[in-house]
């Protein structure tokens, strides 16, 4: 297990990030700042989508949670897609590891869209930080009603996507869901957890459970 250092120098990035955007007045809108190209090579924007509900989801090849979160966001798009919700995963696969994206998609049979080319930059207008996974949930107006910063899970998403097709007259979903800030503070109050100065810090680089770090 990373030893609080190591904790605390991952963390220390993405959380600083999403604390200063998130007290931001104003951010960019994002159908103004996302417009990558699938697969085939045809340009896709999130303006295009106006009118549905989208779960944008950054992940990449090499982020093992990335991996997990697919099954559910397959099942999701399956169940939600004649209401109008449009899963889109937005790749942060760089040139160099591009050509695993079609082998990666085949084998886990993905059944909805795959944007190619997404970097930190575009996770860092939408408020999401660098750490993947992260996903934004947009209305049908394309406001982000949601952020999950790291690994999504099925009560979260359902939850959101829920509200977003009833009356709202319920109380709206928490605008920002950190699980990485959560899974850090389960951590460092495990029974038998060793503080700084108790143990080398030897994995200083390497990423809690569930979460994976953009490179620079």
């Amino acid at each position: 297990m990373p030893t609080l250092l190591a904790l605390l120098a991952f963390l220390a990035v993405p959380l600083g990030i999403l604390a200063q955007e998130g007290n931001q007045a104003s951010s960019p809108n994002p159908l103004s700042t996302l417009a990558l190209r699938d697969m085939q090579g045809q340009e896709h924007s999130l303006g295009s989508l106006r009118g549905k509900i989208v779960v944008l989801n950054f992940w990449a090849t090499w982020c093992a949670p990335c991996r997990e979160e697919m099954p559910l966001l397959g099942s999701l798009q399956k169940r939600y897609r004649a209401q109008g919700v449009q899963v889109i995963g937005a790749s942060v696969d760089d040139k160099s590891t591009q050509a695993q994206i079609a082998p990666f998609v085949e084998k886990l049979k993905i059944n909805f869209s795959i944007w190619i080319g997404a970097t930190i930059e575009h996770m860092q207008s939408l408020g999401l930080g660098r750490a993947l996974p992260a996903t934004a949930i947009l209305d049908r107006d394309g406001q982000i009603l949601s952020r999950i910063i790291g690994v999504v899970t099925k009560v979260d998403l359902q939850q959101r996507i829920d509200w977003l097709l009833s009356d709202r007259t319920a109380p709206a979903p928490a605008p920002l869901l950190n699980t990485i800030e959560q899974q850090a503070h389960d951590h460092l109050h495990e029974p038998g957890h060793k503080h700084v100065g108790e143990e080398e810090d030897e994995h200083a680089s390497v990423a809690i459970e569930g979460v994976s770090s953009v490179p620079s």
